[in-house]
């Protein structure tokens, strides 16, 4: 079977989250399945030296305002398509954000190009070779199946919902700018309370749907957590497939992994106590009697972190420390900045992102909290699994189905890998922070949940062959 991934970003090439890393990774697990996975990505400026060894395979005289080509380029174990078109692509600043921080003004444009040029490729296919299915990803890949169906043509097409939050909404008067038939632009097509959606458009057109986790499959077709679409999802139940993330067991080992300083595995943990000081060392941090906890995400509400900024004196309480690396909303910047100047020694903050600052915090800490309000799948807290570093997590979405909690029928099955704390506020996520403190107060009992931990399977094979089923299905449907 040959499929083509729609995606606006693929690690290691271009990687803002984990989008990135799923569409990097599964299609190396797909060829187990005899899939052949060509990624068509656009050609942004950081990729400029990948292009520079790429094959031409497609050019468009005018696409959206410019001119623009297709290179074909095998990297890092994968076939990758890159979309060159300077006059979208080319420019400073984040994929989808300009030096501002505000979202490109023509957003619309540039992802509507890559959906027009993805669901080109599968009408026609390019240097030679044609996909049986296309698999969108997120809103910026959501107008695929809507180009195809006002062409008229019937090549399957599967939607992955990697965050619902994002569904690419614009002004309906970009039709016409767009080249989307206003036959589209009904409630059961790509019209969304009076504006277009992106995503929408590949819910309703969609041969099949599939989302990164069971529980959020579920937890997408409510109210609560549907953003507006539950009605649709709803509706399409039947095509609706939750099918959990894994990550690129390779990449993240630590065995092998170069950025950490001391290697070490489930059989022998010695190594770890040096990575753990060397996280301590970069944060600024003193030794204390409890856990060394990490974060490494966006600082969103969406993310749950100004909870734990109130959970902070429970960390201090119990002599635990706290390293966190991200960015994301100024105010939550700020107050974490604030904290560790208030909490020198105790608390440290690194604001921005760094791959393997990423990978030895991993290495290092013994626990690392997540408390998403709400949560697709995530995947720091598999990487927590795969480096022994126990996961503290709301029960939401992926996170439910990923770790299992150390109750008490847990302990007595032998089983747990972590702490899941629900409902989802401060008073909770501190008594979760509680227990696993408590439980690192326990050597023996630390030590065996870091092992389970570290054997959980979290790669890609099982969920690698769920796509592969929902692939066939989307053929006869």
């Amino acid at each position: 079977m040959n499929v083509l991934f729609v995606a606006s970003e693929c690690a290691p090439f271009i990687k803002t989250g984990g989008l990135a890393d799923v569409i990097g990774a599964v299609p190396k697990a797909l060829a187990a399945e005899d899939v052949s996975v060509r990624v068509l990505i656009p050609a942004y400026p950081a990729l400029a030296e990948l292009a520079g060894s790429g094959a031409e395979v497609m050019a468009i005289a005018d696409l959206f305002g410019g001119p623009a080509r297709v290179l074909t380029v095998q990297a890092e174990g994968l076939d990758v398509l890159l979309l060159e078109a300077g006059h979208l692509f080319d420019r400073p600043g984040s994929i989808y954000l300009g030096p501002d921080g505000q979202d490109w003004g023509d957003n619309d444009l540039r992802f509507a190009a890559l959906s027009f040029v993805g669901a080109q490729i599968a009408m026609n296919g390019v240097g030679g070779w044609s996909p049986d299915v296309v698999n969108a990803h997120d809103w910026q890949a959501g107008l695929v199946p809507a180009y195809l169906r006002q062409s008229g043509d019937q090549t399957p097409v599967v939607m992955t919902i990697h965050n619902i939050a994002f569904q690419g909404l614009f002004d309906a008067t970009r039709l016409g700018a767009l080249g989307l038939d206003a036959s589209l632009f009904t409630p059961d097509g790509i019209e969304y309370f009076g504006k277009i959606s992106f995503l929408k458009a590949g819910l309703a057109l969609a041969n099949k749907i599939t989302t990164v986790s069971p529980t959020y499959a579920a937890e997408i077709m409510t109210l609560e957590f549907g953003m507006g679409l539950d009605g649709l999802l709803r509706a399409r139940q039947a095509d609706v497939s939750g099918i959990l993330n894994g990550i690129d067991v390779d990449v993240w080992s630590p065995e092998a992994d170069p950025e950490l300083v001391a290697p070490y595995s489930a059989r022998s943990l010695k190594g770890k106590a040096k990575n753990k000081a060397e996280v301590m060392s970069r944060f600024g941090l003193e030794p204390g009697a409890g856990p060394l906890f990490c974060v490494v995400s966006r600082l969103t509400s969406q993310k749950g972190l100004d909870l734990l900024l109130e959970c902070l004196p429970v960390l201090e309480a119990q002599d635990a420390r706290l390293a966190l690396l991200g960015s994301g909303e100024p105010g939550l910047e700020q107050a974490f900045v604030d904290a560790s100047r208030r909490s020198t020694g105790r608390v440290g903050t690194i604001i921005g992102y760094d791959e393997g600052l990423s990978h030895l915090m991993q290495g290092g800490s013994d626990a690392i909290l997540i408390p998403s309000r709400f949560e697709p799948c995530g995947l720091t807290q598999l990487y927590g699994l795969r480096y022994g570093t126990l996961p503290v997590v709301a029960r939401t979405g992926g996170l439910a189905d990923t770790i299992i909690d150390a109750n008490a029928a847990a302990e007595l099955a032998g089983c747990a890998t972590g702490f899941q704390f629900a409902p989802i506020n401060a008073t909770m996520l501190g008594h979760a922070i509680t227990r696993a403190c408590t439980a690192y107060r326990q050597p023996k009992t630390w030590a065996a949940m870091m092992r389970r931990a570290m054997r959980h399977p979290v790669g890609w094979d099982l969920s690698a062959a769920a796509y592969f089923d929902v692939y066939r299905s989307a053929q006869s449907s």
